[in-house]
């Protein structure tokens, strides 16, 4: 997959088979259109083609809006890649861009540029300045500039239509399972290793502690029990979200415990897979208490992992 930084004109003799928007999360619903897309591209000599754009418009459109991402930019990418796509497109979204009518950016970009031959979307599509866009009008304007267009349906999860937004909410309500279950695959969280305290060690129970990207997403505050890859080796982990109550409720942090693990990470950029939610955070008694609660978390997942 070539990853190209912004929309370029593409040899006249070249069409695309192309879908566009934001992507976030790469979820079940995304995953059919491109799996469509690269259907349909089999039979054709056009290129498959998504077209995405960075920074999210709502970061740039409503900076008062506290929007948080399942996937940045390079998350995405990686999902992104594994579905044999031939031209990634990112475009850059500004001011500017955003100003841009519907039948500009058709005519303009998709057509002018992108040489498109059918162009595929999601059925909430909505595009162009104020998102004004719709499937009607592309339905105009592909017979005005000899394109097709396809619109798929909704997929269903929990008798909703999956959507990203579904997503962000879930995950932020602790629903692990709907979440994972819509991606279609475990989400998942990045970050650099950083020197914390040690008080997880003098517990019994060292933990890394992970920086973390202020766009990214992370569920609602509790004890959650992850998977993780270190030097080509997997491991599992109790990963706590929280302000530690316990201990000094002071600042949010990202920590994680790795089970049958002995080692130097810090500077290292780990990226956590979240299997399933065991519990939320809470205040114990005393620290003794928290650490028997620990153990009864680590008995637990450990219980979890031998049934998968």
């Amino acid at each position: 997959m070539d990853v190209i930084p912004h929309i370029q004109t593409i040899p006249e003799n070249q069409r695309t088979i192309l879908t566009l928007g934001m992507f976030d999360g790469v979820h079940k619903g995304h995953q059919k259109i491109i799996r469509y897309l690269n259907e349909i591209t089999k039979d054709t000599n056009a290129k498959s083609c998504l077209l995405t754009f960075w920074p999210h418009p709502r970061l740039v459109l409503h900076q008062d809006y506290d929007l948080k991402l399942l996937t940045l930019h390079e998350e995405k990418i990686r999902l992104l890649e594994k579905f044999d796509l031939d031209l990634l497109y990112v475009q850059p979204f500004d001011h500017d861009f955003s100003r841009m009518s519907s039948i500009e950016f058709v005519r303009d970009f998709l057509v002018g540029q992108l040489n498109v031959h059918t162009l595929i979307i999601g059925y909430d599509h909505r595009f162009g300045r104020n998102r004004e866009g719709s499937f009607e009008l592309l339905e105009e304007l592909s017979e005005l500039y000899q394109f097709s267009v396809v619109q798929l349906e909704a997929i269903i999860e929990g008798d909703r239509p999956i959507s990203s937004t579904k997503i962000r909410n879930a995950l932020l309500e602790g629903n692990l399972n709907y979440a994972n279950e819509a991606l279609g695959y475990q989400y998942s969280i990045t970050g650099k290793v950083i020197h914390g305290d040690g008080i997880g060690k003098t517990l019994g129970f060292p933990t890394i502690n992970l920086e973390v990207d202020k766009l990214k997403l992370l569920p609602k505050d509790g004890v959650y029990g992850v998977q993780l890859e270190i030097e080509n080796k997997n491991y599992f982990g109790l990963m706590n979200i929280g302000f530690r109550p316990t201990i000094d409720n002071v600042q949010h942090r990202v920590e994680v415990f790795i089970l049958d693990f002995d080692g130097d990470l810090y500077e290292e950029e780990i990226r956590v897979e979240l299997i399933t939610r065991i519990r939320d955070e809470r205040k114990f008694e005393s620290k003794d208490h928290l650490v028997a609660q620990i153990q009864k978390d680590e008995a637990e997942f450990r219980a979890f992992i031998k049934s998968l």
